[in-house]
């Protein structure tokens, strides 16, 4: 009996899937989530990647459900009139950047258009006229920070497979690279030759090292095995012009030879890099023996230099350090603050909270307008780092909390420290925990403004906040040209 089962389960299991269709001589006819674009097919939607609304397209069904599909282009038969030239060669295969083929006005209407959406259809809160969106200053470029993987195996192109000879592609895909993940191959690196996104510093940089860490034998992480000297690198830059650079190595650690051998490789690699670029101020590097590349719990030692940069704002100097957060667009990030601190209202008299605080950017850079402000984040080096920053700048009014914000920010903590006139969230992509949202309901601040980078949950939370505040002004900021990603900054006030 149960060699018949596993013969019947056998001949189902070799039985050929039911080919997924082609569509022929579809139009595109708006925008989706994550950067995609749809076509409406006989009651269906098909979400596709790297169209625009206007393109008339043959699709290849990749995945297809009850109520949608998902399609990957094929043939371009009439091109949208919106449609331009993407200027990156890797547009296409790099998931970084999935508006490229969009002019900014267009970019800049779609995440307006984005945050109307999502914060009247999840929202269902009263809304006011939203103001225009401010477009960033540096649409290329604009980054200070990127972060490339290393490995062993490279990631092919379609075109690569369809045009190499079998030979030729398998010796490719087997030749170490340095760049960008790919989603769905995350043991395999797509190797970028030039990205748009930070200065063309960083490009020499990485392209230097894959260089120089080939010729000289040195072995590139296998993400499977988990073996691999050159795992992972990371390039910061700063608007004072200093240089950051982290090599996270994974030293083989197998004999005391080994050790060595892998300690004298890095070694060779980093004095190589300090030599070729001078302009790096903070050169330092890592052993992670993790299976992951988080760097938060790791130690971090300082090769050459100093073990941060600084950046500057309005005058103020931030310490950035490895593990540091501060908004990767610099110049954008000044305007995103300057809209946090004009909806605060501040006149010298209140006292402020600042959650999710990091390293203290906000709470800094709000302070001189405040009587106080107590800043509170969930990661103790961050603390220390918004504590480093107040005194750096001889700001004495600020005060700063590391823990988790629903079990730090509660009744007794209000009670302790005071009830705050405003407070200031720039939370994480998931948004404010129900408990915090219901304890700055009992704080009952005049002003709260909410700093998002994900408009969805900022909706969901506003209408837990809909029963005392009442949304009084709403700023979308793009931080980030070319991708769908926009943040929002809302004012609310005590109905």
């Amino acid at each position: 009996m149960i060699c018949s089962l596993f013969r019947i389960f056998a001949e189902n299991m070799a039985r050929k899937k039911k080919p997924l269709p082609i569509l022929e001589n579809i139009t595109i006819t708006d925008f989706a989530a994550e950067g995609k674009s749809l076509a409406r097919v006989d009651d269906m939607v098909v979400f596709v990647p790297w169209a625009v609304p206007g393109d008339v397209c043959d699709l290849q069904v990749r995945r297809k459900k009850h109520s949608f599909m998902e399609a990957e282009v094929t043939r371009y038969i009439k091109y949208s009139n919106v449609r331009v030239q993407p200027f990156c060669q890797h547009f296409g295969v790099c998931g970084g950047c999935k508006w490229q083929q969009l002019p900014y006005e267009e970019q800049l209407r779609m995440k307006q258009q984005q945050v109307f959406d999502q914060l009247t259809r999840i929202g269902k809160v009263e809304l006011p006229a939203f103001r225009p969106i401010l477009g960033s200053v540096k649409t290329k470029e604009y980054r200070n920070k990127l972060d490339f993987g290393c490995a062993n195996k490279r990631y092919l192109t379609h075109e690569e497979i369809a045009t190499l000879p079998h030979d030729e592609s398998q010796s490719l895909k087997d030749s170490p690279a340095i760049g960008f993940h790919i989603t769905g191959a995350f043991d395999k690196i797509l190797p970028i030759e030039k990205c748009w996104l930070m200065d063309d510093v960083q490009n020499q940089i990485r392209n230097t090292v894959r260089e120089w860490a080939v010729e000289n034998g040195l072995s590139f992480f296998d993400l499977r095995q988990q073996v691999g000297l050159l795992r992972d690198l990371i390039i910061r830059n700063s608007n004072t012009g200093e240089w950051l650079v982290i090599f996270q190595f994974h030293y083989d650690h197998s004999t005391a030879e080994t050790l060595v051998q892998s300690e004298a490789q890095a070694k060779a690699l980093m004095q190589h890099t300090a030599e070729k670029f001078p302009q790096i101020t903070a050169l330092m590097y890592l052993d992670n023996q993790k299976c992951n590349d988080t760097i938060g719990d790791q130690e971090i030692l300082t090769f050459k230099g100093n073990d941060h940069i600084i950046e500057t704002m309005e005058g103020l100097k931030f310490k950035v350090g490895p593990k540091s957060f501060y908004q990767t667009n610099t110049e954008q990030a000044y305007h995103l603050y300057s809209v946090a601190r004009e909806f605060a209202g501040l006149t010298g008299n209140e006292l402020v909270y600042d959650l999710y605080t990091g390293t203290g950017t906000i709470a800094n850079f709000v302070a001189k307008k405040a009587r106080k402000v107590i800043g509170i984040e969930y990661v103790p080096e961050a603390i220390e780092d918004a504590k480093v920053n107040s005194q750096l700048n001889g700001i004495e009014n600020t005060l700063f909390f590391a823990g988790d914000m629903k079990d730090i920010l509660n009744d007794d903590f209000i009670q302790q420290y005071g009830r705050p006139d405003v407070i200031i969230t720039d939370p994480p992509r998931a948004g404010m925990h129900p408990d915090v949202v219901q304890t700055i309901l009992r704080a009952q601040p005049k002003r709260i403004v909410y700093v998002s980078c994900n408009p969805a949950t900022q909706a969901r939370d506003l209408q837990m906040l809909d029963e005392q505040y009442k949304v009084q002004e709403v700023q979308p900021v793009d931080m980030f040209p070319h991708t769908p990603h926009v943040e929002n900054v809302v004012l609310l006030t005590k109905r």
